[in-house]
């Protein structure tokens, strides 16, 4: 599965509040960006933690009714919630990914952390290959193929 997150540096709300902090994290993770003026994604985000407080999951038939929407916008918003990897779908329910906001917020680090690990092996061997060292103290030749044969930079 594909996932897409967009992270943002945002200024915290300066007072304890559950709707300014849940609308905080779902800004700063990028959840209810771009077309969702309305930001449904967080109230989706809201709904599944009030009422799935006992990890038995909610419907999206259940979702639509809670916030008088089509059944259309609530599957386009959990799309959009799955590839971030902050939901999941289960036969018809949908549970947070990680059973609680915390834990889903550490398995999309760990996502992250994941990635990162690969893109730093990747570009290790892009280094390698042309010839680049990250110690300083080293110094190769960068060999770089060219039509007209090869051409060595010191």
């Amino acid at each position: 599965m594909r996932k897409r997150l967009i992270l943002q540096t945002l200024p915290r709300p300066n007072r304890r509040d559950l709707i300014e902090e849940i609308y905080w994290l779902c800004d700063t993770l990028g959840l209810s960006s771009g077309r969702d003026v309305d930001n449904l994604s967080t109230q989706i985000i809201l709904k599944i933690l009030q009422h799935s407080s006992n990890y038995a999951g909610i419907s999206s038939d259940e979702l639509g009714s809670l916030l008088a929407i089509s059944q259309g916008r609530v599957n386009h918003h959990l799309r959009n919630l799955s590839r971030s990897g902050m939901v999941y779908r289960d036969r018809r329910l949908i549970h947070l990914r990680g059973r609680s906001l915390r834990e889903s917020i550490r398995e999309i680090r760990r996502d992250a952390n994941r990635i990162f690990d690969e893109l730093e092996s990747v570009a290790d061997e892009i280094d390698t290959l042309a010839g680049v060292s990250s110690k300083p103290e080293e110094k190769k030749a960068l060999i770089l193929m060219a039509k007209a044969g090869i051409i060595l930079k010191d």
